[in-house]
Order: structure tokens, then C-alpha cells, then sequence
């Protein structure tokens, strides 16, 4: 038996629960009688029915935008006639001008048009656009297909992002969203192996291998975007794999949390304008600003780095990427585990952070091939924590779901910003060190790492004002109900620090 009281959420019967171990527990937002077995049973069956798909949408959403990268090493630019910072142009018209216009909207319109038919359709057009860019025949026609590409495919990662906090908890979710990032390790390590072996069809049928990487690329995602149609539930309680109790479970795990009320999970348009106000998600985009600059600069031009550090045919080049994006993939996952389990996300922000400034520091360093590869794997260990925790942290302290998809959007869409300069950071003209792309995003970086150190302090300022009952007089005189619905303002309500 579960029963739900408190959180301001309207009383509920209890709920019946077929296993019987059982124990209760007091949380967050009240007095909550919970079954853990079966909680667990259900987390698992989410990550099954779930987990796997979010991860393939997104490898292939990340394979889609890198392969750029590695069609450059296969006559992308001889065949098309590119000269100057034109492929740098191309690249950066999908990884920041065209993402960024869309990332907000597409959260915003996410939960009118539902999760599998917005998520599907927006994976069939880039599915589309991503193969026919292997048919293109000039720079004009590369660049078309780059900003379509980023127009259909921004609204992704904000949208998965926001979809698995409707199934998971806070306790949950730094986990899965560093699943996503795992498949971008993924995409970035297959990538490579997979680009070689079509590399081989070079001339098959009349075309270049750069040509077949596209092609061959691009369509699974259509087919995938096709299937996640059906695929994708659009909430719990229309989640065709749950049973009656478990869907009963997921209400209470949802009422668990201070904040998530019924009415706090639709989108209104009031907690919208709060959070488009709210300077604690500006903090959190300059962050992102700073964490992405290091991931896209990292993730799109790491084969063209360790091709400058050494003498290397184009195989070894891309066997050599592989290892780091597992060590970076790795890192996370230990992170996110420890984050999740402690409610700790800054103190894991800050000295991931730190520690790929100091990869970052080996790269500049007049030192050998040998140190500078080490320094990848040094600066792959940050990487996706201090891109990717931040992304679980924001929402975990936005209950309501109008507030949480905008602070999601927002934090994506400036985060993205950073797109602008990553890919002139790493020009031709500045190999074999590229001093000049390491050091800024050196810089940046650190930057991130100091605004999430602030943030880490402030929250926990603040946790600590509203334990001491200093902000309880913002709360005088309004109904249970009323106080309920104020989500983070909510003087019972407790920062993620």
C-alpha cells in the first residue's frame, strides 16, 4: 500500500501495490508510505523501455552533426572546392546559428503537440536532411543543409532532456541525461571506425567516401524518427508498458517530491515568464556557454588535433579517438552515479572543471605528441561532466514544468552560443598546437567551473536561510494549496546543491 499526503497536492486513496515488501519512508513534501521493491521494479522497466531509445536518438543525432569532422578527412573539401574558413563557416551554421533560434520554441511546444509526435517528427526531417547532404554539390548547398540540419534536430537534446524528468525523479536523473552524453561518447568513438570502414566505398556508384559517410549515416535516423512514433510514451500515465499500479507508483513518486503537484506539470504561462526572469538560469546558460565551448570544439576537431600531434594515417587517427571518449564516457557515469546518490552536483562541476583546464594546459605545453594525446585523455575526463551535470542540476530545483522546459531551453540555447566561435578556434592556419583555440577554451572553461562554484555556494546559502526560517514570512497567510503551487520560491523547498 502507498499513501500520499502533502505537497500540497489534493489527498489521494491509497494505492494498491502488488509486491508485498514494503516499507515506509518520510520525504520531501510530506508523510509518504512507499514501496521500495516495487520502486525499484519500476525504475528498472523505465530504463528499459526508455533509456535505450533517448540513447539512440541522441547517438545518432550526435553522429549527424560530428561526421563533418570525418568527412573532412575524406575529401569533403577538395570535392566541394571549399577554400579558406568556408568548412569552419558550414560547421558552425549547424552547431550554433540554426540550433539556437529553435531550442526554446521546441521545448515550449513540446508537451502541445506530445513528446512522441514532436520528438519523432523533428527526428524524420533531420533523418532527411542529414542524407541528402551527402548529394550536395557546392559550398551554397553545404551550408543550406548545415542550417536545416540545426533548425530540425536543436529542439532534440532540450526535449529528451525534458522528457526524462517526467519519468524520473531528482534522485534519478543526472544519471540517465548522462546516458545521452555516454551516446555522444559513443557516436564519437563509432564514428570514427565506422567512417573508416565507408571511407572504403570511395568511387562506388560514381561517389566520394565523404558522400557515403552522409548517406549512410543519415538514414537510420529516419527510420528510427519513423519508429519513436510509437515508440515514446507521452507521460506516465499513457505509458503503454506501465500496468495500473505501477502508473499508481508514479504519481506517488512524483507527489514525493516538494513542488510537483498536478497543476505544477502543465505548461502555464506564468511560470514561463518566471523563468525567463529568473537570474539563477542565466547563471547556469553562462556556464553552459563556457562547458559547450569545450565540448563542440572537442568533439567535432579532436581527429583533426591528434592528427597534428603526430604522423598518423587517417585509421590510426581515428582508432586514436576512441579511447578517450571512453575515458570521458566513463568519467561521467561514475559521477553522475555519485552525484545522483548524494544530491551533490557543484562540488562534481568545479573540480571536473578544473581538471580539464589543466588537460587543456598540457595541449599549449611545448611538450611531445605523446604528452599532448595524454592531455586529451586529461581534458576528456571534465568534458562531459561539467558539460553534461549542469543539465540535470537546473531542473532538478525547477518543479514546476513550465519553468523547468524554459530554464532547459534557455540553457541550451546560450550554451550553444558557443558554437559562434569553436570552430574558428581551431584553424588550419594555427596547427600543429593551436594554441590559440586551447587557451580559450582553457579560459572558458574555468569560467564555468567558478560560476557553478558560485552557484554551489549560493544554493547552499539559501538552503540554509530557509532551514533557519528566514524566508517564512513570504508565505503568511496563503492556504496549503497556495504554497504549494510556488515551486522553488516555496521557503520549504531545498536546493539540489
Amino acid at each position: 500500500m502507498a499513501t500520499v499526503n502533502g505537497n500540497g497536492a489534493s489527498a489521494k486513496e491509497p494505492v494498491q501495490l502488488r509486491d508485498s515488501s514494503y516499507s515506509p519512508t518520510k520525504l520531501e513534501g510530506g508523510s509518504i508510505d512507499i514501496d521500495h521493491v516495487a520502486e525499484k521494479k519500476l525504475v528498472r522497466k523505465l530504463d528499459l523501455f526508455i533509456v535505450p531509445l533517448v540513447m539512440l536518438l541522441y547517438l545518432l543525432s550526435f553522429l549527424d552533426r560530428v561526421n563533418i569532422g570525418n568527412a573532412r578527412l575524406y575529401g569533403l573539401e577538395e570535392d566541394l572546392g571549399l577554400k579558406g574558413n568556408q568548412y569552419q563557416i558550414a560547421e558552425d551554421s549547424f552547431s550554433d546559428d540554426a540550433p539556437k533560434t529553435s531550442e526554446l520554441p521546441s521545448n515550449l511546444l513540446l508537451k502541445k503537440f506530445t513528446p512522441s509526435r514532436w520528438i519523432s517528427s523533428i527526428t524524420v526531417l533531420w533523418g532527411i536532411v542529414a542524407t541528402l547532404t551527402g548529394v550536395t554539390q557546392n559550398y551554397a548547398g553545404l551550408i543550406a543543409c548545415r542550417i536545416l540540419l540545426g533548425l530540425v534536430e536543436g529542439g532534440l537534446f532540450p526535449g529528451l532532456a525534458v522528457y526524462l524528468t517526467l519519468f524520473y525523479t531528482k534522485r534519478e536523473l543526472a544519471l540517465r541525461i548522462g546516458y545521452l552524453f555516454v551516446s555522444a561518447a559513443l557516436a564519437g568513438a563509432c564514428g570514427g571506425l565506422l567512417a573508416y570502414g565507408i571511407g572504403h566505398l570511395d568511387g562506388r556508384a560514381g561517389l566520394k567516401g565523404w558522400r557515403w559517410i552522409m548517406i549512410i549515416e543519415g538514414l537510420p535516423t529516419f527510420f528510427l524518427g519513423v519508429a519513436s512514433w510509437w515508440l515514446l510514451a507521452d507521460s506516465p500515465e499513457k505509458a503503454y508498458y506501465l500496468t495500473p499500479p505501477e502508473k499508481a507508483l508514479m504519481v506517488v513518486r512524483r507527489n514525493r517530491q516538494l513542488g510537483q503537484t498536478a497543476s505544477a506539470q502543465e505548461m502555464h504561462k506564468e511560470d514561463v515568464l518566471l523563468g525567463l526572469k529568473d537570474w539563477k538560469i542565466y547563471m547556469f546558460c553562462a556556464g553552459q556557454f563556457g562547458a559547450d565551448t569545450m565540448l563542440y570544439g572537442y568533439s567535432t576537431f579532436l581527429p583533426t588535433i591528434i592528427q597534428s600531434i603526430g604522423h598518423w594515417s587517417t585509421a590510426q587517427v581515428q582508432a586514436l579517438t576512441i579511447p578517450c571518449y571512453v575515458v570521458g564516457a566513463a568519467s561521467y557515469l561514475v559521477c553522475a552515479r555519485l552525484s545522483d546518490s548524494q544530491q551533490l552536483r557543484g562540488v562534481y562541476c568545479v573540480v571536473f572543471g578544473g581538471i580539464s583546464v589543466i588537460g587543456y594546459g598540457i595541449l599549449i605545453s611545448e611538450s611531445g605528441p605523446g604528452v599532448h594525446y595524454f592531455g586529451c585523455f586529461v581534458v576528456a575526463m571534465g568534458l562531459y561532466v561539467v558539460a553534461g551535470l549542469p543539465l540535470a542540476w537546473l531542473p532538478n530545483n525547477q518543479p514546476r514544468y513550465g519553468k523547468r522546459t524554459t530554464a532547459t531551453g534557455l540553457q541550451l540555447t546560450i550554451g550553444n552560443c558557443s558554437g559562434i566561435m569553436a570552430p574558428f578556434l581551431y584553424e588550419t592556419r594555427d596547427a600543429p598546437r593551436y594554441v590559440k583555440g586551447h587557451a580559450v577554451t582553457l579560459a572558458l572553461v574555468g569560467f564555468a567551473a567558478g560560476v557553478y562554484g558560485f552557484m554551489w555556494w549560493y544554493f547552499a546559502a539559501e538552503n540554509k536561510r530557509r532551514e533557519e526560517g528566514k524566508e517564512d514570512a513570504t508565505i503568511e497567510g496563503m492556504a496549503e494549496e497556495e504554497i504549494a503551487e510556488l515551486g522553488d520560491r516555496n521557503p520549504r523547498f531545498r536546493f539540489t546543491i
